[in-house]
């Protein structure tokens, strides 16, 4: 897999979680919002690995995590992710509500539709969603 293709799945979660949002199915929203952002995030690590190099071993490692916030410091994210907050309240508000995400909500079946519209917006929000601050360094 490489950063084209966790892009590119980016993209399908996207569409996925917000189809599952509007056909009620909030648990499965809620999860795909998540993985999307995941996976963007994976993008930005895979993009450190260049071409015909043998990636670091802890990176490797460290990088099959489901940890967003771990991830953002592991893509080389984090210091600028905290300097973005502090300057944009509405990116602030956004990353509290995404940092905490994880991959075993996939098992839940009780997330409510304010959750899963919640963590859609803040995942998604054109200009301060996370995914679009995301992009714009993957």
């Amino acid at each position: 897999m490489n950063r084209n293709d966790l892009q590119e799945i980016s993209g399908i979660r996207v569409r996925e979680a917000k189809a599952l949002l509007e056909d009620g199915h909030f648990a499965g929203a809620y999860y795909l919002a998540g993985y999307s952002i995941e996976c963007a995030i994976k993008a930005c690590i895979a993009k450190q690995i260049k071409r015909y190099e043998f990636p670091d071993r802890n990176l490797a490692n460290d990088a099959w995590s489901h940890n967003l916030g771990n991830l953002m410091k592991i893509a080389g994210l984090g210091i600028e992710l905290q300097a973005s907050v502090k300057t944009n309240k509405n990116l602030e508000l956004n990353w509290a509500v995404v940092k905490d995400w994880n991959e075993s909500s996939r098992y839940e079946t009780g997330i409510t539709e304010s959750q899963a519209s919640d963590l859609c917006a803040a995942c998604f929000m054109r200009g301060v969603g996370i995914l679009s601050w995301v992009k714009k360094r993957w």
